[in-house]
């Protein structure tokens, strides 16, 4: 029973590439060539740093124009992003400070593979990540393995 056990997790770890605890995404419907992520197993959804929220209609459709700073400590680089709302969830923080947000959905694209992803819209701006991904986003695509950071992106010495 433990052998069969053991085969199953051996054929699962080689099914999905494996990541670090904080990798390098890009945001690509969003214009976010790269960012800097944790990956977050604790949280179930993802949660973009974001600020000047502003929502409006478009043609029958909730939208929301919002800017981010990708770029931990800098706050020169600024990108102006619009996306559609699919919802607004109240967030429990790990402080436990609940907070509706907006949530829209963009895709994704990290280690060469890209599917879309939905992502609560909060100011992170003190924090040490301007984003972070949670489990529903990465269900299904990688391993984390929590020793690494930045696999997908690490230049190989030959």
């Amino acid at each position: 029973m433990a052998l069969e056990k053991n085969i199953k997790l051996i054929k699962t770890i080689k099914k999905y590439p494996v990541i670090g605890w904080r990798e390098w995404v890009s945001l690509p419907g969003l214009g976010i060539d790269k960012i800097k992520a944790k990956i977050d197993t604790g949280a179930r959804t993802s949660a973009l740093h974001a600020f000047s929220l502003q929502p409006f209609v478009e043609n029958g459709r909730n939208k929301i124009s919002f800017e981010i700073h990708p770029l931990q400590h800098n706050t020169e680089l600024t990108v102006q992003c619009i996306a559609d709302i699919v919802d607004r969830r109240l967030v429990t923080d790990s402080g436990g400070h609940a907070e509706e947000r907006y949530v829209i959905q963009t895709p994704i694209t990290i280690a060469g593979q890209t599917w879309s992803i939905e992502i609560t819209l909060t100011e992170r701006e003190t924090m040490l990540f301007r984003m972070l991904l949670g489990r529903s986003a990465i269900r299904k695509h990688f391993i984390i393995n929590p020793a690494r950071s930045f696999i997908t992106t690490r230049v190989r010495k030959k």
